[in-house]
C-alpha cells in the first residue's frame, strides 16, 4: 500500500476528492464544486487539527459566502463598478444593475462543478487535477472570451501545492489572471496573538472600496507607508483589521516568497508560498460567520481591478492559444 492515496467522500450531494498521507496522518478534502478545499487536517504532537476554515456543510458550500478557499478565475478580487476596458473595448459584467448591485468579485467558477481530469498517488505524493470549460462567451455577461481552467492539488510531505493552468481557447486575446482565497484557523486562540510575516517591500494603497488608487499612487513603499502595515519582520497581528495587498515580494533562495502565520501559544504555523504575484492578507473582520477567527492569505497573480489598469495589462493579457501557469501552496510547520 502506498503512503499517499486519493479517495472519495461526499458532503450532502456534493462529491469530494480526498488526498491522504497515511504516515503523517494528514488529509485534504476538496469539493468538485468550485474546486474548493474544505479541510486540511494535520497532526501535531497534541492532536489532529483542521487548519482550514472552510465551508462546514453543503448549504455553506452552495452559498459560497465569504469565498472560503475560492478558486478565483478569470479575475481575483474586485472589478471596479463591474466595468472594464480591454483592447479599446468596454465591457459590463453586471448589465442592468445599479447602485450597490454593481459589485462583482472573485471570478466565475465558484459555482461550477469541475470534472476530475486525472489523479495519481504513490509513496511521494497524492494529486488530483480538476478541470472546467465553463468560461465561455454565452455563460458570463460582459466576458465574451473562452478559457479552459485546470487546477491541480498535490499533497506531499511538505504540504499542499495548488497549480493552475488557464488556456485561451477562443478567437481573441482575453484578460485573465488567477487567485486563491484560503482561510486558516491555526487554533482557537485569538488571532490578535498570532504572528504574521509578509516578505514584501510595497503595499497597495486603495480607497474605502478597496479599489487600488489610480496610477503610481497605488504603489506605496512600506518604508513610507503606515508602519502598522509593515510585517517584514514577524510580529503579532494585534487589533489591526487587515484587508491589504502586498507586492514586491522577496523570494527565498528556492525562488518562492513565503508569507508566514504562526500561533505561538499552540505552536501551529504555516507558510503560504508563491513564485510571483501579490499577497492579500484579510483578517476576516467582515466574515458572515466567525469574524476574526481565521486569517485569509490570498496569493494572486495581480492586484484587484487589474482589468482596468494599464500597468497590469501585460500581466493579464492571455493571447489566443496560449496557457498561463500560476503555482502556490501551503507548507506545514514540522
Amino acid at each position: 500500500m502506498s503512503r499517499f492515496t486519493v479517495t472519495r467522500s461526499s458532503l450532502g450531494a456534493q462529491e469530494l476528492v480526498v488526498l491522504v498521507d497515511a504516515d503523517a496522518d494528514r488529509e485534504v478534502r476538496i469539493a468538485r464544486r468550485g474546486a474548493t478545499v474544505l479541510s486540511i487536517v494535520t497532526c501535531s504532537a497534541e492532536a489532529r487539527r483542521d487548519i482550514a476554515d472552510g465551508f462546514r456543510d453543503e448549504k455553506e458550500l452552495l452559498g459560497h459566502k465569504g469565498s472560503r478557499f475560492a478558486i478565483m478565475a478569470p479575475f481575483a478580487n474586485r472589478v471596479n463598478d463591474a466595468r472594464y476596458t480591454f483592447e479599446g473595448k468596454s465591457y459590463d459584467l453586471q448589465p442592468g444593475a445599479v447602485g450597490a448591485d454593481r459589485a462583482i468579485r472573485h471570478g466565475f467558477v465558484r459555482a461550477v462543478t469541475f470534472d476530475i481530469q486525472r489523479e495519481h498517488a504513490d509513496d511521494d505524493h497524492a494529486s488530483v487535477t480538476l478541470f472546467t470549460r465553463a468560461i465561455r462567451p454565452e455563460t458570463n455577461p460582459g466576458y465574451p472570451f473562452s478559457l479552459d481552467v485546470a487546477v491541480t492539488f498535490t499533497l506531499d510531505d511538505k504540504g499542499l501545492t495548488v497549480e493552475s493552468r488557464t488556456r485561451n481557447v477562443g478567437d481573441h486575446a482575453a484578460p485573465a489572471f488567477f487567485g486563491w482565497h484560503p482561510y486558516f484557523r491555526l487554533s482557537d486562540n485569538p488571532i490578535e496573538g498570532w504572528e504574521l510575516h509578509v516578505p514584501a517591500d510595497t503595499v497597495i494603497a486603495t480607497g474605502e472600496d478597496f479599489i487600488p488608487l489610480p496610477g503610481t499612487r497605488a504603489w506605496k513603499a512600506l518604508d513610507k507607508a503606515d508602519a502598522s502595515l509593515d510585517f517584514r519582520k514577524p510580529r503579532p497581528i494585534g487589533d489591526l483589521a487587515l484587508n491589504n495587498t502586498y507586492t514586491d515580494l522577496q523570494l527565498d533562495p528556492d525562488g518562492r516568497a513565503r508569507t508566514r502565520l504562526r500561533d505561538p501559544k499552540s505552536g501551529t504555523g504555516i507558510a503560504v508560498w508563491q513564485e510571483k504575484g501579490v499577497m492579500l492578507v484579510f483578517t476576516s473582520d467582515t466574515a458572515e460567520r466567525d469574524a476574526r477567527k481565521s486569517v485569509a492569505l490570498e496569493p494572486m497573480e495581480c492586484m484587484a481591478d487589474a482589468f482596468n489598469r494599464d500597468d497590469c495589462t501585460p500581466l493579464v493579457t492571455l493571447p489566443v492559444g496560449e496557457e498561463r501557469r500560476f503555482i502556490c501552496g501551503v507548507e506545514f510547520d514540522r
